[in-house]
Formats: C-alpha cells, structure tokens, sequence
C-alpha cells in the first residue's frame, strides 16, 4: 500500500525517446558534467567521482563531496575516523535490490530535475528516482551543504543515451517494493555475548558469512540520524528481516544531534527546554525510521552522542536532550538507549542517575576501549546503575577483522541486555524539587527565591500563611503500590513557619504532617512511613493553610520505597 502509487508512477512512464533537458541554472567555469546511464548532473570541479564497478572496495562515506556511480560493493573497505558528513551523491540503477529503498519520501521525475524546491529531505537524505533513466538518486547533505546538493539535484538532464525502465524492471521493482515488513522480535532481544558495530549495514553476503564463521551474533546499525557518514544502501525491511531470521541481534543507533560543546554537527541547543523538545523531535524521526525497518515497538533505539569536553552548560543540555528522546519514545512504544564515551555522555548520565530533573534512559551503551568483553564500566558507571541486562560496552574500536574470507572495519561490543522492562528494584528513590520540569505546581502566590544557602537547586518557593487550600505539589511516577519514606529538604530561617502543613496523597486519603521550619533545614527530614499508590501523580504537597506565622517553604521532597 505505501509504495503502490510510487510504483505505479514508475510504470507510466515506460514509453519512448528522451531528449535532452536544459539546465534550470547557469554552470559555473569551476563545475563538471558527471553522466551515469544518460543522467547528467552539474557537480563543483573539486568533488570526487567514484565509479564503484571499477573499485568493488569503495567506501561509500559523506564525510567529504563524492558523486558514486553505480551500487556500493559487498565488502567496502572504510577508513577509520570518518566523522559526521559535507555532501555526496550516489547514482545507481533501479532493479530489485535499489527498489526496496524506494519509499514515499522518493520523489519521483521523469526527465531527470528533481524539484529543488519541494523534493522532501530525510535526516539530510533527498531521493530521486528518474523514470527515464532508471536511476536512483539518492543525494546526503547538512543544514550547509542543502542548498548546494538542490542545486546539482536541479542540473539534472538526460542525454541521448538514457534508457527508460523496461516493463519487467517496473513488475520486479513493484513486486520488491510493496512487500509489508514480517513482524519481527523486538531488539535488539535478549542476548548475551558479542557484537559488532561498522559503518554500514554490510550486504546479506557479508553477514552470512560472519554469521557462519565469526564469534558475533549482534550487529550495530545506523537507522536514523543526519550526521552518519556512511551510505546504508544495504539496510532495508527486508535486509532487517533476514538478519533476525538468521539469528543476528540488531542494535539501532541514531546519529544526529550533538553536544553544543563539541564539534561535530549538528548540534542539539545549549537551552535545555529546546534541547529536550529537540530530543522529542528525533525520537519520531528515529521511530518512523524504525518501524519503516520493521523493528517492532519494544526495541531500544541508542541515540550516540559522540565524546565532548563536558561543562555544567553542555551537561544539562545533553541530559535534557535524552529527557525529551526517552519520554517521545515512551509514548510511542519504544525503549530508550544512549551511547557515547565512557569519559563524556557515559560519567554525565551516570553522575544523574537520581537526578529527578532528568528522565533516565533504559539501556547504556558505553564506549571504553579497555579490550575486556564484559559489561564492566570501570569508574564511569557504577555497577549498580543499569544492571539488569541493560548495558552494552564498546570494548575496542577501529579495527579490520576478516571472517570467512571477508574483511570490515568495526568496534567491537559485549552485550548483556534485554528488552524485557526489568522490575523496579527494592531500594527506588526519586527526589523532586521545585525546579524539577514537569513535576513541581504552585499558585502565582508562591514566590521563588534564592536567598538561603541551605536549598536544594537553584532556588526555592516560599508563600504567606493563609486560611484557604493553595497547595503547592509534587509529582512522583512511583513503580507499584507500596510503603514509602517521604522526608522534605528545605533551608530553615527564625522568620519561617513554625508549622508548615505537609500533606502527603496516601492511598487511604490525604495525611497533613506539621514540621517547624524555623530549625532543620539544609537536610533532609522524614515525615514518616506511608503506603502511596503506584503510577503518576500528586504525591506530597505544601499547604499554607497554618496557623503558624512567617513563610511557608517548598523546596524538595524524596520518596523511597521500604
């Protein structure tokens, strides 16, 4: 259904002579005709072209301007330190392998230009399939070099040579195009033991071949994202389908977004409000990317950020960023994954672990290049913190291996994982302060200061007594129904209130503990045992509905289970 009208489009167009088509710009001295089965385009002079039916070994990356011609070899030879993408072009004929990439977002041209203007672009991916020449198009770009691919992509022409697709091509590319994706596992399952992760989704060949020789059963793939270097003209339904049939466990990675302070591109926002909204952004992209795959709801997508001299700043940025990635993916069903250095996103990540600020991610992915195949991070996470099959470790990069005769550039990994939701455990905790996005409400009656030192946070709120219900609450997402310790943190002043109703949402009703917030503060101070309700919701409150006199104060609360 989703691809019937694309291929039908393709069908009309089976008819006679082509000509040629004029330019819809003006070629400069500096630029060149690149032709591939009578496409032409116009391409800067500096730009490489690759013919990859004269070098089977080509690595097909976007790291630096490149036109290929023809399809990508079964075992690519890529270099290491391929980082993030500029722009490049690959040219190749539509048959049964390319039509399976062919999907709605293929715009579709009889002649050869692509509109420059609406052909819709996919993590900086714009795909065009030319009819009378039986090519597809597919052109990799950055927010910087879009203008420069829509321009080569509106050059376009076809000479005399072109050769429109034949009847049988258009049933093959039909028939292979419009096959609904299996239903499959979510991944990447459970499993533990060896995998690795490459730069491209290799071709069915090569993962036979390691399948058969090769100590790995898990494979990292790049299904999403606008700063992956490397084609994936492998990496298809049906390519994901086959590989779980056979045995593989996928890994899906996204490569987008990055740390404001570092330097590759793009970047998510040093604001954390717009980081966390970007971080919701990419999680349907990576979703949509997913499911189009067929990886089903209940896989972890790893969303990798790559090393960045961590701050404060750039810190709460990336934090905030997997916040809003983990909550989207949430929603949509799926399990939230981060990968990154051990020394950078890994120590930041861990270092939150109870941060209530932040949502935590479901799986760890970590890079530490120690040559140990365990799940050990050493001290960038404790052993504590994602222990229930929910790590995988990077253990060494940047390295050939060859396995049945055939040769990748990988990482290797040491999984133990699953995609089973572990149960919370005994000892959950979760602190709440006023600051918490999401979690905290009051009234404008509440004031927000900073004055006392002996806060949690930025700040706190403070409000007059009064006789009227204006509660200030705090929302908790506790695991089940059970007993849990609630004890308060505020900073304590002689001018503050003696009798400071705390009203706690217990499953039998409200409860109100009075504590004099004139002594104790800078700590943390129990107000006892109570059983609360699992779920989302309102747990503890501050009223200022007291008798007492001076300023009422909300600042933190933390609940844990007994």
């Amino acid at each position: 259904m989703r691809l019937r009208t694309i291929m039908a489009g393709l069908a009309a167009l089976v008819v006679g002579a082509v000509g040629a088509v004029t330019p819809t710009w003006a070629a400069s001295p500096d630029d060149r005709t690149v032709s591939y089965h009578g496409y032409r385009v116009t391409v800067p002079a500096d730009w490489r072209v690759v013919d990859l039916s004269e070098d089977p070994h080509a690595c097909v990356r976007f790291d630096r301007p490149t036109v290929y011609l023809g399809r990508p070899g079964d075992e690519p030879w890529c270099p290491p330190g391929l980082v993030g993408r500029t722009a490049g072009l690959v040219i190749e004929p539509i048959d049964a392998v390319t039509a399976a990439r062919i999907t709605t977002d293929t715009t579709v041209t009889e002649r050869g230009r692509a509109s420059a203007d609406t052909a819709p672009s996919r993590d900086g991916s714009i795909q065009v399939a030319v009819r009378d020449a039986g090519v597809l198009v597919t052109a990799e770009h950055t927010p910087d070099t879009e203008s420069t691919v829509r321009r080569i992509l509106a050059s376009a022409r076809l000479g005399r040579d072109a050769t429109p697709l034949s009847p049988a091509a258009v049933r093959v590319a039909r028939e292979t195009s419009t096959v609904t994706p299996a239903a499959l596992p979510p991944q990447p399952g459970t499993y533990t033991g060896k995998g690795f992760d490459t730069c491209t989704a290799p071709s069915q060949s090569t993962m036979d071949a390691w399948r058969a020789s090769s100590p790995y059963r898990a494979v990292g793939i790049y299904i999403s994202g606008a700063s992956r270097s490397c084609t994936q003209a492998n990496l298809t339904s049906t390519w994901v389908t086959n590989q779980i049939n056979r045995g593989w466990h996928l890994i899906p990675i996204e490569l987008d977004n990055q740390a404001p302070c570092g330097t590759r591109t793009p970047k998510m926002s040093y604001d954390p409000a717009t980081a966390r909204s970007q971080g919701a952004t990419r999680a349907t992209s990576a979703v949509n990317a997913a499911r189009s795959l067929g990886i089903p709801a209940g896989s972890v997508i790893y969303n990798d950020i790559e090393h960045y001299p961590s701050s404060e700043s750039c810190k709460a940025a990336v934090l905030s960023y997997l916040s809003g990635w983990t909550l989207r993916l949430h929603e949509l069903g799926y399990l939230s994954g981060m990968y990154s250095s051990g020394s950078s996103g890994v120590r930041d990540l861990c270092g939150a672990y109870h941060d209530s600020r932040y949502t935590r991610v479901d799986h760890l992915f970590f890079a530490w290049w120690n040559g140990v195949a365990d799940t050990d991070a050493g001290d960038y996470c404790p052993d504590g913190y994602y222990a229930g099959r929910q790590r995988i470790h990077q253990y060494t990069g940047d390295t050939y291996e060859t396995w049945g005769g055939v040769r990748i550039y990988i990482d290797r990994d040491y999984l133990d994982v699953s995609t089973t939701v572990p149960q919370p455990p005994q000892d959950f905790t979760v602190t709440v302060d006023n600051t918490t996005p999401g979690r905290f409400t009051a009234s404008a009656n509440w004031g927000t200061s900073s004055y006392s030192s002996q806060r949690t946070g930025p700040d706190y709120r403070f409000a007059d007594p009064v006789a009227a219900s204006d509660v200030a609450w705090y929302k908790a997402n506790l695991p089940a129904t059970g007993a849990y310790e609630v004890s308060v943190w505020y900073p304590a002043a002689a001018g503050y209130n003696g009798s400071t109703p705390y009203v706690v949402a217990t499953t039998t009703g409200n409860q109100t503990v009075r504590v004099d917030q004139r002594v104790n503060g800078g700590r943390w101070v129990s107000l006892g045992v109570f059983t609360l309700a699992g779920g989302d919701g309102d747990k503890v409150g501050v009223s200022r509905w007291t008798s007492g006199a001076g300023y009422v104060v909300a600042d933190a609360v933390r609940i844990s289970r007994v």
